[in-house]
């Protein structure tokens, strides 16, 4: 815990803004004490939450799993703010502005059914325009293909456990 003192002690001189990515990793809810580990991890936890209450100043954490966290210090939160996923009509706008303008869709991808079809966010589409980019580069061309748009998205669904067909 001597890090996160030091830590603290030199943001709130700074005037710092402290931003937690992925911040269920760091404050997941407390866990039933079977081990010396358990009690090591809850004090850790309490004091972490201990410290962010006291900082003087803001503080921002992102999570995809905000069930994960612990529901006493969510409770010090002063707002929540869910990020949904895209409609297919955002979904459409992300995919049409994800590629150069150097490049060229083949014929047989159809932005529209794959915006209605594939509920993602635009991180999701973002990794698959660039593997796809990667992939019209690996192979001497500006043209996407529909196979690698389709690989693409498998790679990302992938990434959730999830198969598409």
């Amino acid at each position: 815990m001597y890090i996160y003192k030091t830590f603290f002690d030199q943001a709130e001189n700074k005037n710092w803004i402290l931003f937690f990515d992925e911040a269920d990793a760091l404050f997941g809810k407390r866990t039933e004490m079977s081990s010396s580990n358990d009690r090591y991890a809850n004090q850790e936890i309490s004091y972490l939450s201990q410290r962010i209450e006291d900082y003087p100043g803001v503080v921002i954490m992102a999570s995809n799993l905000k069930a994960n966290l612990d529901a006493a210090f969510t409770r010090r939160f002063q707002s929540i703010i869910h990020f949904p996923i895209p409609s297919s009509s955002q979904r459409l706008r992300l995919w049409q502005n994800a590629f150069s303008d150097k490049t060229v869709l083949s014929d047989d991808i159809k932005l529209e059914d794959i915006a209605q079809k594939y509920e993602l966010n635009a991180g999701a589409i973002n990794n698959i325009t660039r593997y796809c980019s990667l992939m019209a580069l690996k192979k001497g061309r500006n043209e996407i293909m529909l196979n690698d748009v389709v690989e693409g998205l498998r790679r990302e669904f992938k990434k959730d456990g999830k198969i598409i067909d």
